[in-house]
């Protein structure tokens, strides 16, 4: 009988160790398909997104997930991006949108608090990038 409970143990064991590696696994799948995702949308890379959100002065104004210290209240929260329909308001939530807002908002909205803060276009693909894989 102890052989067969200690038996029993083990399986239990191994089986919870299994649920484990898979549940690690499926988050490892969805986080590179996130990310390829956002690279097939914006022709960004996520990964050089970081210090450029610091650069410019975003993580002052926004709150950004994944940014130490992003916790600004100006402007909008900036996780789940790519599930809202608009940006600034008025755009249709596209790649291409964001970027074109990213790199000039007063050229879309001249009255907007955003300013035009210098980021290239390639740089602001690689924001889009990371916003949208969020």
């Amino acid at each position: 009988m102890r052989a067969r409970e200690r038996q029993g143990r083990i399986y239990a064991a191994a089986a919870a160790a299994m649920i484990v590696v898979v549940g690690v696994l499926v988050m490892c799948l969805s986080t590179t398909r996130q990310e390829q995702i956002a690279l097939a949308l914006t022709g960004g890379d996520a990964s050089r997104a970081p210090p450029l959100l610091r650069r410019y002065g975003c993580a002052g104004c926004h709150n950004i997930p994944g940014i130490p210290g992003a916790d600004g209240l100006v402007g909008p929260p900036l996780g789940d991006l790519r599930q809202r329909v608009f940006i600034a308001g008025k755009l249709p939530n596209t790649a291409d949108n964001l970027v074109k807002w990213i790199v000039a908002p007063t050229s879309i909205h001249p009255a907007s608090a955003m300013p035009n803060t210098g980021v290239s276009e390639s740089e602001a693909r690689d924001i889009a990038a990371y916003l949208y894989r969020r």
